[in-house]
């Protein structure tokens, strides 16, 4: 998908672009995929920390991702609009509902990505709270 992208755009094969999943994969990464094919889910979120353990680079403005389906095939790609990093406790109720989940509210919000959150905090031997730093994107599909 992304030399389709580049060829038909020309855009330089060689521009950053991220490969990945939703939830790391599984039936909540088919889900959230169709959310953002939908045009429910335009943003997402996840832990400064995880970044950090896996040494990849923050996204930025303009960061290309190819979104993919449990079973790795592609299912769009997009372009981040926006990148902010700010504690969990600071997430706004606009953020929670661009992410297009559940009943897409800030309270429904908190309660599934602290306990997401705190599992990648578990894993590294440390404890999550409200004070840890988030990773906020927003996006838009570029390629479908």
């Amino acid at each position: 998908m992304w030399q389709e992208y580049c060829l038909i755009t020309n855009t330089d094969i060689n521009t950053r672009h991220d490969l990945w999943k939703f939830c790391d994969g599984g039936i909540f990464a088919d889900e959230l995929a169709n959310l953002v094919l939908e045009g429910i889910k335009k943003a997402t979120s996840s832990t400064k920390l995880s970044y950090e353990i896996n040494g990849e680079e923050l996204p930025q403005k303009g960061t290309y991702s190819v979104i993919l389906f449990d079973n790795d095939e592609a299912a769009c790609i997009i372009r981040d609009t926006k990148v902010s990093v700010v504690p969990f406790w600071q997430v706004s109720a606009t953020h929670a509902y661009q992410e297009g989940e559940d009943d897409r509210s800030l309270e429904k919000w908190r309660e599934v990505h602290f306990r997401t959150f705190a599992a990648d905090y578990e894993v590294a031997g440390l404890n999550f709270d409200e004070s840890c730093n988030c990773v906020l994107e927003e996006f838009e599909v570029v390629y479908r």
